[in-house]
């Protein structure tokens, strides 16, 4: 079995592989303090509440965006599943996963976005030739785009919902903190009703804005290869119920993405 790791700002992801099979997954809050063993207490404890034996898992790949905490993972991997932990770096991993950089700085791009557009790319992207942009609602919303060949082309990135929202509460003085939610119409009739609104209604517009000039700077006048916009993370399904652009949404983008990964760099070596 195969153990994926996504540690992102707001939530660590776990996910456990049998074979190309996501046997489970587990979603934790991202505390930056919490210790290795507090962390191996946890994991160790949802595999026992699934059935599962933690001497199965063989492998372990991870893709961080939280540096305080890659260290710390790496020590809770090594006491607790007495493995090495292999950590997605895409400046060197792109040419041996099977993904070119075209950013002008391959260090700059996320390891979550780099295995994202690998998965999507894999998934929908390459048997017809087709470009692909993948939104991930994180805590930043992010775009990233991959050509028709399956290069990493680059991408926007831009607050996420929940961000907005806390910046509306601490920055407007009369506004209360509310939960981000799709509202019952988009006129709201009292103050929280129209920050849910402005909230949600405004980052579906946005969605649609920047896919569509991503859509005109990927897609070729002959029309062939027409993108395909595939998303991810919390807000995704939700997201994509109100909006046309949206056309896949796949919640487990990542771990899917840390295992293809995995398997390439497997194959790389072995020969």
């Amino acid at each position: 079995m195969l153990l994926t790791v996504d540690v992102g700002n707001t939530n660590l992801v776990f996910g456990a592989f049998k074979g190309e099979m996501l046997a489970q997954s587990w979603r934790l809050a991202t505390l930056r303090e919490r210790t290795a063993d507090e962390l191996g207490i946890l994991v160790s404890d949802l595999f026992q509440a699934r059935g599962l034996d933690k001497a199965e898992i063989d492998g372990v790949i991870m893709a961080s965006v939280v540096p305080p905490l890659t260290g710390t993972m790496s020590e809770m991997i090594m006491r607790y599943f007495d493995l090495q932990t292999k950590i997605v770096d895409p400046a060197e991993d792109a040419a041996h996963a099977g993904m070119p950089i075209r950013y002008d700085r391959p260090s700059e791009v996320g390891a979550d976005r780099f295995v994202n557009g690998i998965a999507a790319y894999e998934r929908f992207g390459r048997a017809d030739g087709r470009p692909v942009i993948i939104v991930d609602f994180g805590t930043a919303t992010t775009f990233d785009c991959i050509s028709s060949r399956g290069e990493y082309l680059g991408g926007v990135i831009c607050p996420g919902v929940h961000i907005s929202a806390d910046a509306l509460f601490q920055r407007a003085a009369q506004l209360p903190r509310v939960d981000v939610c799709k509202p019952k119409c988009v006129i709201g009739q009292t103050t929280v009703e129209s920050m849910q609104s402005g909230l949600f209604y405004g980052h579906v517009a946005m969605v649609e804005g920047i896919e569509a000039r991503l859509r005109n700077e990927l897609e070729p006048p002959s029309g062939e290869g027409t993108p395909i916009c595939v998303a991810t993370g919390g807000m995704a399904a939700v997201v994509a119920e109100q909006t046309l652009v949206i056309e896949a949404v796949v919640p487990e983008l990542t771990l899917h993405g840390l295992r293809i990964v995995w398997e390439r760099l497997l194959t790389k070596k072995s020969t």
